[in-house]
Parts: C-alpha cells; sequence; structure tokens
C-alpha cells in the first residue's frame, strides 16, 4: 500500500508517540491525571523526553517563525467570554507544536501575496484554562471537554481570521470571535457575500495546508489525529524560556 507525505508522516509519528511513552514507563515515570481523569504533562523535563523522541513534539514560538504574523491574544485580556484574564497579562507570544507552524508559515506566505494575513486570536492553551471554560459552559460545540482535552492543549489548534496587509484590519467575517451561536457556523448562509467569501478564502487556505475546519465556529482550526500529540498544561513563560 502506498501512503502521501502526510500519510507517512503520521504513522511515523504514531510510532514515535508509543516509543515516547514506553520510555517514560521504563523510567519508572508517570503522567499526573486531572480530576477529569486525562493525563497531561506539567513540566519541562517530560516535555524534553517527548521531544527527543519525536522533534515535532517542539513547541514553536510563532512570533519567531512567523515575524510579520498579527496576534491578537484574547484571553490575555479581559475581550473574550470570560470577561477575565485566563493568561497572564505580559503573555503577549503564543506557541503551537513544529508542523502546525510550518503550515501556518506557508499560509501566510500564500495570504501575503494576495493582500492578506492572518491574526491569531489564540493559539496555545494550558489545560487548566480549558477545565476553567468548561466550568463555565459545559457546552463542547464551543469548549472542549477536558475529558478529551483540547487541540489547543496539545498545540495543533489555532483561533484566527484574515485582515488586509494595508490597513491591518480584519476582514468582515460571519460573527466575531467566540460568539456560540449559529451564525458562527460554517453551514449558517444567511450572511452578507462578504462574509461568506471571507469565510471561504479562510477555510479553503487552511484546508489547503492540512488543517480542519470546525463546524460551529468559523475561527477555529486544528490538524488531524488530535491523539498523536499530548496535552500539556506548561506556562507560557516556561515554553518561552525553554531552548
Amino acid at each position: 500500500m502506498k501512503y502521501n507525505i502526510i500519510q507517512r508522516s503520521y504513522i511515523l509519528l504514531g510510532c514515535c508517540i508509543i516509543f515516547w511513552s514506553s520510555s517514560l514507563q521504563s523510567q519508572g515515570q508517570s503522567l499526573p491525571v486531572s480530576k477529569y481523569g486525562l493525563e497531561f504533562i506539567n513540566t519541562l523535563d517530560i516535555y524534553h523526553s517527548m521531544v527527543a523522541a519525536d522533534t515535532l513534539q517542539k513547541m514553536v514560538n510563532l512570533q519567531k517563525k512567523i515575524p510579520n504574523i498579527t496576534l491578537d491574544l484574547r484571553y490575555a485580556s479581559t475581550n473574550n467570554f470570560m470577561h477575565r484574564r485566563m493568561y497572564p497579562k505580559h503573555v503577549t507570544y503564543t506557541f503551537m507544536r513544529m508542523q502546525a507552524a510550518n503550515a501556518l508559515l506557508l499560509i501566510q506566505n500564500d495570504l501575503n501575496n494576495q493582500g492578506l494575513g492572518l491574526k491569531i486570536f489564540d493559539a496555545y492553551r494550558p489545560y487548566s484554562v480549558t477545565e476553567k471554560f468548561w466550568e463555565l459552559v459545559h457546552d463542547d460545540r464551543y469548549v472542549a471537554d477536558p475529558k478529551k482535552g483540547s487541540g489547543h492543549n496539545r498545540g495543533i489548534a489555532v483561533d484566527l481570521t484574515l485582515i488586509d496587509l494595508k490597513t491591518g484590519k480584519e476582514l468582515q467575517m460571519p460573527t466575531g470571535f467566540d460568539n456560540f451561536s449559529d451564525s458562527a457556523h460554517h453551514d449558517f448562509m444567511q450572511l452578507p457575500d462578504a462574509s461568506l467569501k471571507n469565510r471561504a478564502l479562510l477555510k479553503s487556505t487552511m484546508e489547503k495546508y492540512g488543517f480542519i475546519a470546525f463546524a460551529t465556529e468559523w475561527w477555529h482550526y486544528s490538524l488531524p489525529d488530535p491523539e498523536k500529540y499530548a496535552v500539556l498544561d506548561i506556562s507560557f513563560e516556561a515554553l518561552k524560556k525553554n531552548k
């Protein structure tokens, strides 16, 4: 059976995860388990062992990878559905796994050729923040169930929109970010033509480079096969200091 490049990369990634897990157990180490029954990584030592087994597991600073990307990290402000800061105020940077960051760079370059760019609302999200979201909104159409963890916790999901490079302004979309209504769904069509066009452009471009759309949130995209990436609850500060 023949496999394409993406399929081969995921097969290799799965083998590396199995190797890393076995190595961890042989060293007598175990992962903490949340009150929802999910294992997660909360120390750099275990994170380093994971990256040593598979370099694609590395968390990459998006600003360093894509210098001209625009960040509007809503959870480091009070401008979000929680109406309070979920990340430290000084957090002005974010991360994604290497494969996701590499794909975003290609997307940004593609859009730049059209006079457009990406604005990031959120990328990596510590698992403890996902727990807080769930305690307020028990609806997995809009927040991740902590029994499963989020693509954000795994470093493979991103919330974003399109901007005009000349003005820096966001393109018209169906709703604002974190709008928990049917209007934010990809199959909602009772919208102005500009919103439909821009939503379609974002979706087609993200899918072109391997991301998958989330049906109920036009801004949310992630890589496939989330189970191949461990859930993280490592602070932004620790990841930034980490080399």
